[in-house]
């Protein structure tokens, strides 16, 4: 009879699993990791951090340097000498009252979103959760939207907000960043209601709730993901909307920090330093909600790719 050893009888013999379990999966550390692989794994990562990076850093630099800095025949990338002051002058610049216009962008970015959410959570969810006949054709409805750009449509909706006499206010960009968004908010909200299992709305209705109930305090908590999502894409978009403002917004005061950065490029002369300092403004709110909300739209961009 063969002899067992004192470590073979605590673990099992080599290739079986250990008694009265199975075995472990063998975990790695960044120990086990061969320092030349981790190395160029460091080394990749930082070469994809600075292609990344570069235009805002040049940005960065360009918005501190004088006109004649920048249009120098013998430029550098560092300044010679730092002017923070054109983030003071830049606000007062006569070409455009530039805090204006960034309380117009933030007015409507922030409503253009809330309208999205109010319209987008019930029909995404009536949509996911309902039979109804004409449904297919209304969802394909939906996605053909998402195929026009505002830039097409900007001379009808020229002519039709003046007949109806919302032309160069809020609220005619609020509806159309709304518009325009809608589709997509649906779209992907829709899959996260499709996703729930209609037992859990039956469990609820069951316990008294109602329908409004339902959604609000069983089906939200449950799709905050792709609401963080579709909230971020519609600031976004509406952030960064162009052709429709500079068309049916006329007044300089009423322009998104878009147009108004378009007020520094003249036909002969540009003021580079303004322009970088603008556009350096511009991208602190939407880097600030990006790093607020990352884990929940991580979470909504990969939601259903694992079953």
């Amino acid at each position: 009879m063969a002899v067992l050893t004192q470590e073979q009888t605590t673990t099992g013999t080599a290739g079986s699993p250990p008694p009265g379990g199975v075995r472990r999966p063998r975990r790695y550390t960044t120990d086990q990791v061969p320092l030349g692989s981790l190395l160029l794994r460091l080394l990749g990562g930082l070469v994809v951090l600075v292609v990344f990076l570069l235009p805002y850093l040049i940005m960065f630099f360009g918005s501190v340097k004088t006109k004649a800095e920048i249009r120098s025949v013998d430029p550098t990338y560092f300044p010679r000498e730092w002017h923070w002051d054109n983030y003071l002058t830049m606000w007062s610049t006569p070409e455009t009252p530039l805090l204006q216009n960034l309380v117009s962008t933030l007015v409507i970015s922030l409503c253009a979103t809330l309208l999205v959410l109010a319209v987008a959570l019930p029909a995404a969810y009536y949509t996911a959760r309902f039979r109804f006949r004409g449904r297919l054709v209304f969802l394909f409805l939906v996605i053909v939207t998402q195929m026009v750009q505002p830039a097409v449509l900007t001379s009808g909706l020229f002519r039709e907000f003046i007949a109806v006499g919302i032309l160069d206010t809020w609220l005619a960009m609020i509806l159309v960043n709304a518009a325009f968004n809608l589709s997509f908010a649906v779209w992907i909200m829709h899959s996260f209601f499709a996703g729930i299992p209609k037992e859990v709305d039956e469990a609820a209705q069951l316990d008294g709730a109602g329908t409004f109930a339902v959604l609000t305090r069983i089906n939200l908590p449950l799709v905050w993901p792709g609401i963080v999502t579709a909230v971020v894409f519609t600031f976004v978009a509406s952030w960064n909307e162009f052709a429709a403002s500079l068309v049916l917004l006329t007044t300089a005061g009423n322009q998104p920090l878009s147009v108004a950065l378009t007020k520094f490029v003249g036909q002969y002369e540009t003021s580079w330093h303004y322009v970088f300092g603008v556009s350096i403004v511009a991208i602190v709110p939407v880097v600030l909600l990006f790093m607020a909300i990352e884990k929940r739209l991580v979470g909504g961009l990969v939601a259903g790719s694992v079953k």
